[in-house]
């Protein structure tokens, strides 16, 4: 499957001309903000997980947020560069989820405390198709988080909103204390898309 690249500005969009003045790479870096704000996700120290990550302006908050104490790791089918030397990034096909293993363990073996997903798959316009692709794509950002978000972590994740929206969400609420749903302002009003934050994972999958 492939993975949708971020368009980094459109002309003419109020966020991605006030992500240019502040030096972000992109628009959704206000979609991450607005859900951080209401949610308190990212503390000082954090170690940090973001899948689907470039071109990289989650990174950037994030880097601000957890300072210098906390470590981020980002994962996408795409090259990220030019980013400080405090965050990692790795091209990783997350539909093989031996190759996350084997970088993760090498690069982070413990646990993170924030699992964050911007991830979209590549649209075809025929909508079912794209929400059945998103919803299996983030099945398998949840299948990282069981593995590598630690316990009373949080997952934040994109989805596209449809027919399977609902017995995904049904199947996400056993593994936290709280799942919400969740508008970003900075989503574009013809977007279905919406912000799943999984709070206070119950259990770990594996031991540190």
């Amino acid at each position: 499957m492939m993975w949708m690249m971020t368009p980094q500005f459109e002309p003419n969009d109020k966020w991605a001309l006030k992500a240019r003045e502040l030096g972000y790479r992109a628009r959704s870096v206000f979609k991450l903000q607005e859900l951080d704000e209401r949610f308190k996700i990212i503390k000082k120290g954090y170690n940090i997980l973001d899948i689907g990550a470039a071109p990289g302006s989650w990174l950037q908050y994030v880097e601000k947020r957890m300072g210098p104490q906390g470590q981020a790791i980002g994962l996408d089918l795409q090259p990220i560069e030019g980013l400080s030397k405090a965050i990692q990034t790795f091209v990783c096909n997350i539909e093989q989820l031996e190759e996350v293993d084997v970088i993760l363990q090498s690069a982070h073996p413990a646990l993170f405390d924030v699992v964050l997903s911007d991830i979209a798959p590549s649209t075809s316009g025929i909508k079912d198709r794209d929400q059945w692709l998103s919803i299996e794509l983030s099945t398998h950002v949840v299948e990282i988080s069981r593995k590598w978000l630690k316990k009373n972590g949080t997952l934040v994740m994109k989805i596209l909103r449809g027919a399977d929206f609902d017995v995904f969400l049904k199947e996400l609420k056993p593994l936290f204390r709280e799942v919400k749903v969740a508008h970003a302002k900075a989503s574009r009003q013809s977007s279905r898309e919406v912000y799943v934050v999984g709070i206070g994972k119950k259990s770990e999958n594996r031991s540190q």
